[in-house]
């Protein structure tokens, strides 16, 4: 398998193509350098602060875009899209 997955492998949404943020995410990824920074140790790595979580705001899509998710998530239930479980309790 290749080291190189695109946007629509990684999404499982076909046709799906990476945006700017996608890019530039990818970009802080592939350039990010492990560190060695011993203060780091006692960090909880499975917390995040509420002050530290950005404010929710819808971003409207584009006709083209919304077609794409209907067309991948095509049943809704109480006016949402149904989406497959992923995580198992």
């Amino acid at each position: 398998m290749s080291k190189i997955m695109t946007v629509d492998i990684l999404s499982s949404i076909k046709g799906a193509q990476p945006s700017e943020a996608v890019n530039k995410l990818f970009d802080v990824i592939k350039n990010a350098q492990p560190t060695n920074n011993n203060s780091l140790n006692n960090v909880n790595y499975n917390c995040v602060s509420v002050n530290n979580l950005r404010e929710d705001v819808v971003i409207e899509s584009s006709a083209k875009e919304k077609q794409l998710i209907i067309e991948n998530f095509p049943n809704k239930k109480n006016g949402y899209l149904v989406v497959a479980k992923v995580i198992e309790d």
